[in-house]
């Protein structure tokens, strides 16, 4: 099979077979195929797209060019969830213990952070000994015996992946669509779900800026996920501003919480709610994501999520007395108020703006060597529509190194427009996309 036909084929349009796709990954990740082919395939693909059967087929050899995570032996349907990211997402720090106690299995393989915030370790571990360096069968216990466990991805889990990203990101084929779905649906395949819950971010703070290429994006991984037997819904979601109002990891674990006490913000609980909902009835223990909501509403109530939180905390060495007094998670020396210049109601509050502030105190990281300061980070006071005084506190960052407080206001400043006219916050829950189609919510 020779290689500069099949990149031909994919320039010309043409549909490749299962066996072309295969010889593409299995000849790269071996080292048989260099880079420019492979570059010059992406960018084929770039322009031309992929069948729903090629995307599915090029998620598959992904998959097993590594490790494949075996769940087998856990009771139930596990349902995995991934964001396509954003600022202030604390979602699955809140939605893992809930949807357990709803009696949902949560296996959860997750990584570190490298932007805006930590990713969920990171959150995780702003909890003293907190560690999510488990053995298999040490995740697979535990997610037997307390409904919910967080385990590191191993490095051989979809390595032709890794791979692929890193010749795409040097290529300017990163935001090709098919590529980004079987990217996103391989991890999530080899990490052993049965069901799998996406939240497609749009906006400003979000990877796909405009809600019709995230819808786009959505039913390549719904497509994707229906072709390889996993049941998969996408919810499309408004990145425009920060998801609640904390962004940076300590700051995150206190709002995640608060939500799990029925008192969090409005928006973090309503994403909540919608992603968990359709995280359950694909568990099988409701029947609609309307009774599934009410399940997840009661679990919050009744305190149920939030001990399951303490639980899994506990579990994973983590000091588990954070959960009801906060100032065992650790706090920065240093709160400076941002106010605001004038008058008038909160128009815009550009997340990735905001996201990139609170990375310049420390709580993301610009290379992967960056090491995260879990304390530092913003919360927020107005959040879009809401009115402010001149010289009301917008904003309180958090600092340890005061170094670069004056140039992170500046820039905090710059984010925020505050309008004298009246201004609505965007839609939080825009679309639902499930093998029926996209459903306008």
């Amino acid at each position: 099979m020779q290689t500069v036909e099949l990149i031909r084929k994919k320039r010309d349009g043409k549909e490749l077979s299962t066996e072309e796709i295969r010889h593409l990954v299995q000849g790269y990740s071996e080292g048989k195929i260099p880079d420019y082919q492979m570059s010059a395939w992406a960018m084929a693909v770039f322009f031309q797209g992929m069948t729903s059967r090629e995307r599915a087929d090029l998620t598959m050899e992904m998959v097993h060019s590594g490790d494949v995570v075996k769940l087998d032996s856990i009771q139930g349907v596990k349902v995995d969830k991934h964001s396509t990211g954003g600022v202030g997402d604390t979602t699955t720090l809140v939605l893992g213990p809930l949807v357990a106690a709803a009696g949902v299995p949560v296996a959860k393989l997750s990584g570190r952070g490298l932007g805006h915030t930590g990713g969920t370790i990171d959150k995780l571990e702003s909890f003293a000994g907190f560690s999510t360096s488990l053995t298999t069968d040490a995740f697979v216990n535990q997610v037997n015996q307390l409904g919910i466990a967080v385990m590191g991805q191993t490095a051989d889990l979809t390595p032709a992946d890794k791979q692929l990203y890193g010749l795409r990101d040097v290529t300017a084929t990163v935001d090709s669509i098919p590529l980004i779905a079987s990217s996103i649906m391989s991890k999530k395949v080899a990490a052993g779900a049965d069901g799998i819950v996406l939240d497609v971010k749009t906006g400003k703070g979000a990877f796909m800026k405009d809600e019709e290429h995230a819808i786009n994006l959505a039913q390549a991984m719904v497509e994707i996920g229906s072709n390889l037997g996993r049941t998969t819904v996408a919810i499309i979601s408004d990145m425009e501003q920060p998801l609640g109002f904390a962004v940076g990891n300590a700051l995150e674990v206190k709002e995640a919480i608060d939500t799990l006490k029925g008192v969090g913000p409005e928006d973090l609980t309503e994403i909540c709610l919608t992603l968990g909902a359709h995280m359950v009835v694909i568990g099988g223990k409701a029947d609609s994501a309307e009774g599934a909501r009410r399940i997840l509403e009661e679990k919050i109530a009744d305190g149920s999520a939030l001990a399951k939180f303490r639980e899994f905390v506990e579990a994973q060495g983590g000091d588990q007395r954070a959960i009801d007094d906060p100032s065992h998670l650790t706090q920065a020396d240093h709160l400076i108020e941002v106010t605001a210049p004038s008058s008038g109601t909160v128009a815009t509050l550009e997340a990735e703006e905001i996201g990139i502030c609170a990375m310049m105190l420390g709580a993301g990281r610009e290379t992967k060597d960056d090491e995260i300061d879990y304390a530092v980070g913003i919360v927020l006071k107005k959040k879009v529509g809401d009115r402010v005084e001149e010289g009301e506190v917008l904003a309180v960052l958090h600092a340890n190194d005061q170094s670069k407080v004056g140039e992170v206001q500046a820039r905090f400043l710059q984010a925020v427009t505050i309008s004298d006219k009246l201004a609505v916050a965007p839609r939080l829950i825009k679309a639902l996309v499930t093998e029926q189609g996209v459903e306008t919510l």
